[in-house]
């Protein structure tokens, strides 16, 4: 039989959402502040080396999806080495990518060649001035830009993340529809997370997906279909067109009890919940040479300790840290 990794509420994990740095070239309004630079230092980070050996771990414990996360991934310098390394592993099936895109014109090629096969790009508005403003300095050009490259390297299928925010960019759900019918993009739209002081600030712009999707309605035939993929998006396609629509309800309609997926951090934390603070240091146990099998019995046992859901609901106040030190 395959192995499998199985947490105390009976959920198969097979998805690791593998940060490479804590790092980012944005600041997004929900992530992260205006002046935050209190970030890791590389030697903090695991190595390329450590990294394999992790994530070959867990493939061997039955994980099949592996998603390349930051920060900001492109801005961890070789990272389609990394991409190569894990894509040799003989039992991981699916390697994917979440990114700004800022950096993604120059890196596209090297991603798709080293065996990334599919992305998801941060992209919360068509607006030059409003992206700019939500990102606090982003060029929207160089992520259009990047897109067109990862279109033209081969990268199939570009996800659009699209986070919603009332009074922020909720007038632009059409617009952002529309754009990717045209680009044969696949959209998915994002609610906001009390992730830190600035997703909880951000979270004042809350906007239930339930509520958009019945707006979306009444201009579009959405018809419910499935997308393959690791994630927790319930998707429609609409009518007419090869698009579909991907909706991440965390909070409006929370899907723990589908979770399939664990993050480990660049600095080598296993968090077993996003919105949890448990977690467990793989770090120090690889740099004390801990053996192949001990290190699979240490991620067995954090398994054993995944909680059952998050709290986003009950304790906004409870994760204090940011989006981009957990890992997208």
């Amino acid at each position: 039989m395959e192995p499998r990794l199985i947490d105390p509420f009976n959920r198969t994990i097979e998805y690791v959402r593998l940060s490479v740095t804590d790092r980012c070239d944005l600041r997004c309004m929900y992530c992260l502040p205006a002046d935050y630079r209190d970030f890791s230092e590389p030697e903090e980070w695991l190595t390329f080396d450590e990294i394999e050996r992790t994530i070959r771990a867990f493939t061997e414990l039955g994980v099949r999806r592996v998603r390349l996360t930051g920060g900001e991934p492109l801005t961890r310098h070789h990272l389609p080495d990394l991409a190569a390394r894990l894509n040799a592993l003989p039992r991981l099936e699916d390697l994917s990518l979440s990114t700004n895109a800022v950096q993604l014109k120059k890196h596209a090629r090297a991603l798709f060649q080293s065996g990334v096969q599919r992305i998801n790009v941060s992209l919360d508005s068509l607006k030059p001035e409003r992206f700019t403003a939500i990102t606090r300095g982003g060029k929207l050009n160089k992520v259009l830009d990047g897109l067109a490259a990862a279109r033209e390297a081969g990268l199939r299928p570009i996800k659009i993340n699209m986070v919603v925010m009332k009074d922020v960019n909720d007038g632009e759900i059409e617009d952002m529809v529309q754009f990717c019918i045209e680009q044969d993009f696949t959209l998915r739209l994002i609610e906001t997370m009390p992730m830190g002081d600035t997703g909880r600030s951000a979270s004042n712009h809350y906007m239930s997906l339930e509520d958009v999707r019945r707006r979306l309605a009444e201009r579009f035939e959405l018809v419910p279909t499935v997308m393959p993929g690791g994630g927790p998006a319930r998707y429609v396609s609409v009518a007419g067109t090869n698009l579909r629509i991907g909706f991440i309800t965390p909070i409006s309609q929370h899907f723990c009890a589908g979770c399939n997926r664990v993050r480990l951090s660049a600095d080598g934390a296993l968090y077993l919940c996003l919105g949890q603070e448990d977690k467990v240091e793989l770090r120090p146990l690889l740099r004390q040479g801990i053996g192949d099998e001990e290190l699979k019995t240490a991620i067995r046992t954090a398994i054993a300790r995944k909680p059952e859901k998050h709290d986003f609901r009950e304790q906004p106040q409870k994760i204090v840290r940011f989006m981009s030190l957990t890992g997208g």
